[in-house]
């Protein structure tokens, strides 16, 4: 499959951030069908939105005929500003929502993010709900529970983990997502990164992205 991969820049609250959008190939996709926002791992521990799970849940979004666009956090890549603490980042998140908006208008909205993308994404969902505006789905990986005060999310959220993540227990996603009555995705054998366990989260995703 042939992905056009774009960089461009937008102005955050705190300058510009870097942005990378994927499109689905036009020979299966005339144009996209909905508009998808990827949120990268945390910026002080080397997380991009070059991440390779990141890339992923990009690619698979692509598969699923969306627009897919990620952006740097502030102080990453060639992004200007400094790590807010999820507060600022989530902030940046509805700009970038708000240019895909303007560029894709009226497409279904969906929000994908791994270990700390994942609390600016619930974060979002929360802000956009509380606007009135509809989120089609989430994709969580690596979910930041115990790690950040993660909200609670729509029940129709895919959360996917790895058994043998470290940097995130598995237990304490359990914690999080008992009270909600959440599935939770337990790949066996996978660590926080997902090494050579990266083709599970794209084939689940699309296995489970129309139930």
């Amino acid at each position: 499959m042939n992905i056009q991969t774009k960089k461009f820049f937008i102005d955050g609250a705190a300058g510009r951030l870097e942005c990378a959008l994927d499109l689905p190939a036009a020979d299966q996709f005339s144009t996209p069908r909905g508009v998808a926002l990827v949120a990268h791992p945390h910026p002080l521990y080397g997380g991009t939105m070059d991440n390779k799970v990141a890339q992923t849940l990009a690619r698979t979004f692509t598969t699923l005929g969306y627009a897919a666009v990620r952006m740097n956090f502030r102080g990453v890549g060639a992004s200007e500003g400094v790590h807010d603490a999820g507060a600022g980042e989530t902030d940046d998140m509805a700009l970038l929502l708000a240019h895909m908006q303007q560029q894709y208008p009226d497409l279904p909205l969906a929000l994908a993010g791994f270990s700390f993308g994942t609390f600016v994404q619930a974060q979002l969902q929360q802000r956009l709900h509380a606007q009135g505006q509809a989120t089609e789905r989430l994709v969580l990986v690596g979910t930041a529970a115990g790690k950040w005060a993660m909200p609670a999310v729509p029940a129709n959220t895919i959360l996917i983990h790895g058994e043998l993540d470290d940097t995130i227990p598995l237990i304490d996603v359990f914690n999080w997502a008992r009270p909600q009555d959440l599935p939770v995705v337990v790949i066996p054998g996978a660590d926080h990164f997902f090494h050579r366990k990266l083709q599970h989260i794209k084939n689940l995703t699309v296995e489970m992205w129309h139930r």
